[in-house]
Order: C-alpha cells, then structure tokens, then sequence
C-alpha cells in the first residue's frame, strides 16, 4: 500500500505518531495511472513525521503536529520545471535522454552528462546527432542496446513490462528487500544530542553531514536535512561535471566543495572525525576503494550514520550499475502502465517522483536513525533504492485517473530570493510541522565554492 502507515512501518516508526498527522488532499496533482500522488504524499508526511518525533526528543516535549499539502508535495517533486535562474528556465533533460524505437520495441537512453553522452555514441558508433542515433538503435534489439551501452559505461535499459520486470533476477532481488533498509552496525555508544530551540523547531541543528551525492534523490534527501538545521557539507570530485541548474535546484541550505579523496585524504578523515552523518549515492562499490564502507566509516568515526542510495540496489547482477529515474521507470514497467498499454508508446510518472520520494525516504530514515542511536546506542546503516521505491509504487491499489491537474495555483508554494548564482525562484519545501521551518536558511552558492570544512 502507498499510504503513510506502510512507510512509517518501514521505517520502524512507532504507530501511535499517524494520529499527528492530517493531509490536504488535491485529487488533481500528479494526475497518473499508478498512485503517484498518495506516494508523494506518503513519503513526504513520513519524512515530516520523523523530523517532528525527533524535535520532541530534543525538546522533551511531545511531537509537534504535522500537516500535508498534495500542492506543497506536487509542487516540490517538479521543483526543477519551477526553477528560474535569472529568469531563465533551466534544460532538465538533453536531446539524447529519451525513448527510442528499437528493431523489437522500445529504449531508454540517459546523456545529460557529457561523458554519458559520449559513451552512448561511442556503442552505437554514431555521431551526435539524433536522426544518426535513431537509425543506429531502429536496427538493433532493445536488449541488445542495452548490454552494448552499459558495457561501454554509457546508459540505456529495454522498456519492461512490470511482469518482465518482476521476473527478471535483479527484479526478484530488489523485490525481496524491504522499502527501506535499517540495520545496527556495532555497539557504539549512544551520543547526547543537545536540546534545540523551538523558535523554530530544527530537529537536526547541531548536526553534521557529509553529503556525497549527486544527481537528484541524494541531494534532495540532504537539502531536507538541511533545512531541518543540519549542517550539510556537499563533497565533489574535481574532474566529475555537474549540471549548474541541477545544483541550484538541490543545493539550497547546503555548502558546496571540491576534494579529490586520493589526495585530500587528511581533509577528508579530519571532516569525518565530527561528522553525524555521511550519505552516498555513487554506483555501489565505487567509493569502496577509498574505505567508505558503512563498516569502515563505522570503524573510524563510531556512532556515525550512513545512509547509503542506488538505483537497482547494492545487490544482484544490476547491483554495480551506473541508473537514473527514468531509466529505472522504463526497466521496472512503470513506463509500460504509464503509456497505457505494452503495444504503445512508453509514458512516463507526472514528476521524477522516484527521485524525489527516495530522497524523502533516505531523510526520514536518517532522521530515525539518528534517534534510535541517541536512544540506544550503535552506528547505523540506511539504504533506499529507486528500483525497490518503483516496486513499491507499482503495488498501489488506488490507482489515480489520469487528466487534467485540476488548475491548482501553485504560486503559493513558490518563492524567490537573491543568491550568488542570480536571482531565483524556487519551490518551497513540502516537509512542514508545527514550529519548523518554512525555508532554508540559505540559498544554493557555486558549486564547489566552499571551503572543504565544517562551520
């Protein structure tokens, strides 16, 4: 079920906190086949829930009340079609990330990075050009596309349908695992966390984060932590290209540095020693080899949370590959049910709701996380993956009717302010209680402009 009492049973919540919770529903947001709507919202609320229990804890009183907008929610999971930088609307997809007639259907391909991009043509053999890959990909089978791009480190996937999907071994793999992964790494003693304000009421003020993520669903799950007072740390390989417009949507309330592990290796264990919290969300296994195991991490900052984020999982034959939002909507057959019918052509969920109802997942996990090791001790692990979040979604049982979205106003759930980066607008965090924040503290700077260190 996508509703709020199945996440917050995932994430070991206890049960008698729903009654804190209203919502305000807007049956016309996020009009979809699948129950996009009540999924936002369920992950949302749960991630608002956890934001409040763990204020209670910190303020010793009881847990402040939540309420739910579907316009603050819907509004937030489209928050990059809202972004004005200096008036200018950002690119949020490149000529080459779509879907593509194959001999026998029908693929998903991802090139917004410029070294994805080049991947993609170097398998194909083609130039960039879209009628040359068009050709290129009308010829081969969508199978065949697939392996030939991930093997040249590019991104592509056959649509599925949810069937193919569900029995497909990685689909098997990801299936048996449970919405949100929590477990207790060691018998690290219990840390004080120091009362907080109520003035407003940041439940994570005083905290540390270490942010190693990219893309959409890390960033969003950091950015909400920071807008809960966390003090988040965003940390970039130099020669790794990011997408300006796609930093400035995920980067407000956070800073932004650069640090090349291999050879900061000092700067970095020094930023580890006093960090809370460490997220990733790099291809499984990539940043093993610089000791960023949750073990590891445990073994040399005791206590610590990480919190860790995948595409297809950490496990199974897909458990090591490169996967984005859509690419995981096209293998898991949402893109099937979205388009109506296997025959036709694939659709596509009203929002990256897979990136952005991850995120709030990963943060709300890390926000229990954090009051279970306050409580009782022990480093911690918390794993998400956009694969398990599309099964989940796909097992809804009240579908949503897909049309118009009802002509909600959503200017209410939009601001602006000046930032480095020009003037923006920007939609408004959906996570809200009573006493907590409305916005973050900060806007997004440059990436990479900030010094490699805690304030």
């Amino acid at each position: 079920m996508t509703d709020l009492a199945s996440v917050w049973s995932a994430l070991g919540g206890d049960p008698a906190l729903l009654a804190r919770v209203s919502a305000v529903e807007r049956p016309g947001v996020l009009p979809s086949r699948l129950p996009a709507r009540e999924a936002a919202r369920a992950c949302v609320g749960a991630c608002a829930l956890a934001a409040a229990e763990l204020g209670a804890r910190r303020t010793g009183g009881g847990a402040p009340s939540v309420r739910v907008d579907d316009g603050a929610v819907a509004t937030a999971f489209v928050s990059e079609r809202h972004l004005l930088v200096g008036g200018r609307t950002p690119e949020t997809f490149a000529p080459l990330s779509r879907f593509w007639r194959t001999a026998d259907g029908w693929v998903r391909t991802h090139a917004n990075y410029p070294h994805h991009r080049a991947r993609l043509l170097a398998a194909l053999g083609v130039p960039e050009d879209p009628k040359a890959v068009a050709a290129a990909l009308a010829e081969r089978s969508a199978r065949e596309v697939e392996e030939a791009v991930y093997a040249a480190g590019g991104l592509a996937v056959a649509l599925r349908t949810p069937g193919e999907w569900a029995a497909h071994e990685q689909g098997v793999r990801v299936g048996k695992r449970p919405l949100v992964e929590r477990e207790r790494l060691d018998a690290a003693p219990a840390r004080v966390l120091a009362p907080v304000d109520r003035d407003p009421l940041l439940p994570a003020a005083g905290l540390r984060v270490l942010d190693l993520t990219r893309v959409i669903a890390g960033p969003v799950a950091t950015r909400t932590l920071a807008l809960l007072g966390a003090d988040v740390l965003r940390v970039d390989a130099p020669g790794l290209p990011e997408l300006a417009d796609q930093h400035a949507d995920t980067g407000f309330g956070k800073r932004s540095a650069l640090l090349d592990l291999p050879a900061d290796r000092k700067v970095f264990e020094e930023l580890l020693a006093t960090a809370d919290v460490v997220v990733t969300g790099y291809r499984p296994g990539a940043l093993d080899r610089f000791g960023l195991t949750p073990a590891a991490l445990a073994g040399r900052r005791p206590g610590v949370v990480v919190a860790q984020l995948s595409a297809w999982g950490a496990y199974g034959p897909w458990g090591g590959r490169r996967g984005f939002d859509s690419l995981v909507q096209a293998a898991t057959g949402i893109a099937v049910v979205e388009g109506g019918a296997p025959a036709g052509r694939p659709g596509a969920l009203p929002a990256q709701a897979l990136d952005h109802g991850t995120g709030y997942l990963l943060a709300a996990g890390v926000l229990r996380a954090l009051g279970e090791q306050a409580q009782e001790g022990g480093s911690r692990v918390v794993r998400v993956a956009l694969a398990r979040t599309a099964g989940w979604l796909l097992e809804g049982t009240a579908p949503e009717p897909a049309g118009s979205s009802g002509g909600v106003a959503v200017g209410r759930w939009l601001a602006e302010r000046d930032s480095a980066l020009g003037r923006l607008r920007y939609a408004l965090p959906p996570v809200t209680f009573e006493g907590g924040p409305r916005d973050w503290a900060r806007p997004p700077g440059r990436w990479g402009a900030d010094a490699a260190r805690w304030v």
